[in-house]
């Protein structure tokens, strides 16, 4: 709409009536909406068929910003004519915002065309300037830390507990309350709630609302987590709620190893999770296949039990009425039902040497002591054992430290499998790791795809495979300069500040298609291309720096954000205003160099 208003204003001011300056304005400007409108269209089409997270967050955004794009360029090219000759006229007067303004506008007019004219004279420098301006992007992309999305505030933060293998509930009990006073005292106007559950516990700190406190839930997670690495009784793990709704109980690195039988994985492990506790990008490390259950194995002599008339089903049932605690029963008392349960005493049966000291009923009713006719080994054993695509597997869990992301986890992780593992093991991810992993190959995806839309797009509108390339030159442009934002105000590579540099691609594309689209029409009006590419650009500034302004206006309230859920729109938002300022700025002078070296000639052509 602002570039069919301004182009139909031109008109006007040029002393053409508003009604045929609306038609003739319109119909000059008609292919450039329509080329824009379909590369922003075309920018979200592969958004709409992504599967998982990705599709699920932005399948309904990308409807809507199509939707909304088609319909604007639809009142652009009808009813933006039509008001414009209504409500348009030349003015003999201008009021005094006008004089105030306009000197302004005509010295930035007068610069741009003399730095234009510079430029063109030495437009050579753009050829490596675009060279510098991909190798920046590879260099940023690569040191930019990746996450699957921005750590959110939401007032709530977990320290989940796990004591050594076969502790009682008791000892996580005082070790639970030690952790609840000590957490209470960091954070006295928070709700904590604490439970235990056998060898493992849990905390739940509930913050007072974000309005309510001068100290953010990052802050004091951060302070958690110094205090609760002392406390060593047991292995405790600060945790904050992933944005997207992640698993309460799980750590942000779920890395899995998968082998072809128990004892090469019993034998690397250690070594692997040595590497991990060393490592200072994980905050804590731990695996679920662990070696570490007490096991009293028994051993059954057969010829001396069977020599005493005891059998072996006989020796598994005492075994398992004494130790299971099963239900062998009912009676009633006071007119209350109440279970009986076959199980021998605690105090007699706490250690494994407890067993030998059991008697059986043989056969001939005598009652023969265990020790005489079985063998006790004590073992360590897996208290359960994974598979994981019918491999063999084992799950290596781990926190990350204090400004460290999933993405630098799992390149850690990966260097750390290279290191131990040999070409007989296999590695695979899970949970919030295994998200984070296909959205970011799907949205790589996206963003290629979009690419090769929009360049067969304006291929075929613009019936050249060379005016598309200088068009698509804006997107590296655009591309560092989002990455340049990222960098220097400490933003991750996350799904939000992607989808916000896949929207570049088209908002972009549309300064680049204004540019050119306009030059071809001065050459086929009889223009050489250099002067016409000239007073292309000079002729679009105007509505190109409107265009970007609203878009960065509009997108500020982004980049300021403060309440719940704000930094993913800050994400979003600093990718997208920094990508529009610099792309911005450069477009208007690489996108007329690099016309007149790629550009065809066609006021030479209409000669022959």
């Amino acid at each position: 709409a602002i570039v069919v208003t301004e182009n139909i204003y031109v008109r006007i001011e040029k002393g053409m009536s508003p009604q045929e300056a609306g038609i003739e304005g319109s119909k000059e400007i008609f292919f450039a909406v329509i080329s824009t409108t379909i590369t922003l269209v075309a920018v979200f089409f592969p958004i709409v068929f992504m599967e998982g997270m990705t599709g699920r967050l932005f399948r309904e955004f990308s409807i809507v910003v199509s939707g909304s794009v088609i319909i604007s360029a639809f009142a652009a090219l009808t009813f933006t004519p039509m008001l414009a000759s209504k409500l348009l006229i030349r003015r003999e007067k201008y009021n005094w915002f006008y004089r105030k303004t306009e000197p302004f506008f005509d010295g930035l007019n007068r610069i741009y065309s003399k730095g234009l004219t510079a430029f063109l004279h030495r437009r050579v420098i753009a050829l490596p300037f675009v060279l510098v301006t991909l190798i920046l992007i590879i260099y940023l992309w690569g040191h930019i830390p990746a996450e699957m999305a921005p750590l959110e505030d939401r007032s709530n933060i977990s320290v989940n507990m796990r004591g050594a293998e076969g502790v009682t509930y008791e000892y996580m009990r005082d070790y639970t309350e030690d952790l609840n006073l000590l957490v209470d005292s960091l954070t006295p106007d928070a709700n904590i709630t604490a439970r235990v559950f056998g060898g493992s516990g849990n905390l739940t700190i509930s913050l007072p609302n974000m309005r309510e406190r001068d100290y953010t839930q990052m802050e004091v997670a951060e302070r958690m987590s110094r205090v609760v690495q002392k406390k060593t009784k047991a292995r405790a793990f600060v945790q904050q709620q992933s944005t997207f709704g992640g698993r309460r109980s799980s750590m942000p690195i779920q890395y899995v190893i998968q082998s072809t039988n128990l004892e090469k994985l019993q034998e690397v492990l250690p070594a692997f999770l040595n590497k991990v506790y060393d490592n200072p990008t994980f905050q804590m490390a731990d695996v679920n296949l662990k070696f570490s259950k007490p096991e009293a194995r028994v051993g059954i002599n057969r010829d001396k039990a069977i020599m005493m008339g005891i059998s072996t089903r006989n020796i598994a049932q005492t075994l398992q009425y004494g130790l299971s605690g099963q239900r062998m029963g009912y009676f009633y008392m006071n007119g209350k039902q109440y279970e009986i349960l076959g199980e021998i005493n605690r105090q007699q049966r706490n250690k494994p040497v407890d067993l030998r000291s059991i008697y059986i009923r043989s056969d001939k009713n005598e009652m023969i002591q265990l020790d005489n006719f079985v063998e006790l080994t004590e073992d360590i054993a897996p208290p359960q054992l994974y598979r994981y695509n019918r491999f063999v597997a084992a799950t290596i869990s781990a926190g990350l430290s204090e400004g460290k992301t999933i993405g630098q986890g799992l390149d850690e992780m990966d260097k750390i499998a290279k290191e131990t593992l040999d070409e007989t093991f296999r590695t695979a991810l899970s949970g919030d790791s295994k998200e984070y992993r296909e959205s970011s190959s799907s949205l790589m995806f996206a963003f290629g795809l979009a690419i090769l839309l929009i360049y067969l797009i304006l291929a075929a509108q613009f019936e050249s495979f060379k005016d598309p390339l200088v068009i698509m030159l804006t997107v590296p442009l655009a591309v560092a300069g989002a990455l340049i934002f990222m960098y220097f105000s400490n933003q991750t590579m996350n799904i939000f500040s992607e989808i916000g540099i896949i929207m570049l691609i088209g908002l972009v594309a549309k300064n680049g298609i204004l540019i050119v689209e306009f030059a071809n029409q001065k050459q086929q009006a009889g223009e050489n291309k250099m002067t016409a590419i000239r007073d292309a650009a000079k002729q679009r500034l105007r509505p190109i720096l409107m265009t970007s302004a609203s878009t960065i206006l509009g997108l500020l309230p982004l980049v300021y954000a403060s309440a719940e859920g704000a930094n993913g729109r800050i994400a979003m938002g600093i990718a997208v205003v920094g990508g529009m300022l610099v792309s911005t700025l450069l477009t208007m002078f690489i996108v007329p160099a690099m016309y007149s070296f790629i550009s065809t000639n066609r006021n030479q052509i209409t000669k022959q």
